[in-house]
């Protein structure tokens, strides 16, 4: 099944399950955050129930203490936090609640950690609408469930109207990284490849389209996307896996560029190998903007050794990224920069991105 078909069915199951719990409770009868909702009195507490508890399943959650207290395995932990203000909050492919959850698993993804667990913390301001405020908490849980993470504890403030942009989320999450598993940049080699699990630029442009300030309109839709089961299905096929990353603001010219400055080899990509759906290559190219440097929200670097890279497109390939391919290597010269080989055989330099053009996206 189509990934992206079987994460609107898990929406829809999780929908489904918070109107079941919903009659459980304090009722929630505003159709608006107001600044009660932060006093931490009834109105707090109906919010808490009837739109978090009622969405998420955990049952560390369900205890309601200050904090979550887990079982550790054996092993390393990675911890990461994030957060999260795009504009506008939902957006074609997503919304800022798929951007919470995924961002912070693929951050833990991409430090070789399994994530297992993550906390949520909510800036809600007073006039958004609580049918919004569903949908944006439905979206993090199937996001949650798809990753196989757990929203294990959380926070709700309210600032008073316009001291806040709707809704600003921030996360962290805790993963567990095999002891015999090691990446960093300081591993690469000469030769190694550069690999990308799938088309880029498409959350950037999706959300610059959806805001309407332009005069142009493109079917485009984010990739925001839990990574981490590619990502194991990688390390397995590639188990010498020297580096990964995820290619989010900056995009990929960004991410290359501190790869390259960290491992001190350069790095050659090839520009007729980078994948662009030719939607959003056409969004750039009449807006003037440079793929490269665009923000992905489910798209993901990772450098491996020349004889691992087949087995790891092939891995990849079979586990929802069809798309993934050999972009570019790493070589000796020019040390710590990168260069793009151009369809004409030429090269020019890819510095790192300089100022924002795309504003506010994750």
């Amino acid at each position: 099944m189509d990934p992206k078909n079987r994460l609107n069915e898990d929406v829809q199951r999780v929908h489904l399950n918070i109107e079941k719990v919903r009659g459980r409770g304090p009722r929630l009868k505003d159709e608006r955050i107001t600044l009660a909702h932060g006093a931490g009195g009834k109105a707090s507490s109906a919010l808490v129930e009837q739109v978090f508890l009622a969405a998420y399943s955990s049952a560390e959650l369900r205890e309601s203490e200050d904090a979550a207290i887990l079982s550790v395995p054996q092993g390393n932990l990675a911890f990461s936090t994030d957060s999260y203000v795009v504009d506008p909050i939902i957006f074609p492919g997503g919304s800022i609640g798929d951007l919470a959850i995924n961002g912070t698993v693929n951050d833990l993804a991409v430090s070789g950690a399994r994530p297992e667990v993550i906390s949520a913390a909510f800036i809600l301001e007073e006039g958004l609408e609580i049918a919004t405020l569903r949908t944006v908490v439905a979206d993090m849980h199937a996001a949650a469930e798809h990753a196989g993470v757990r929203v294990v504890t959380g926070d709700t403030k309210v600032v008073p109207r316009g001291h806040g942009d709707g809704v600003y989320i921030t996360t962290a999450g805790v993963g567990i990284i095999p002891e015999d598993r090691q990446v960093g940049a300081q591993l690469a080699q000469m030769g190694d490849r550069i690999i990308c699990s799938g088309p880029i630029a498409d959350h950037g442009m999706a959300v610059m389209m959806a805001r309407g300030d332009l005069a142009i309109q493109a079917p485009i839709e984010s990739d925001t996307r839990a990574i981490n089961h590619g990502v194991e299905a990688l390390w397995k096929a590639s188990p010498h896996t020297r580096w990964l990353r995820d290619a989010t603001r900056g995009g990929v010219a960004t991410v290359m560029n501190e790869f390259a400055r960290l491992s001190g080899y350069g790095v050659a990509l090839e520009d007729r190998y980078i994948p662009v759906r030719d939607m959003t290559r056409a969004a750039c190219d009449m807006l003037g903007i440079d793929p490269l440097y665009v923000a992905n929200e489910g798209t993901f670097l990772a450098v491996v050794p020349e004889e691992e890279t087949s087995a790891g497109i092939a891995a990849l390939n079979a586990s929802g990224f069809p798309d993934a391919c050999t972009i570019g290597r790493v070589v000796e010269s020019p040390a710590s920069q990168v260069v793009l080989i151009t369809g004409f055989g030429g090269t020019r330099m890819v510095d790192m991105l300089v100022g924002d053009p795309l504003p506010r996206i994750c």
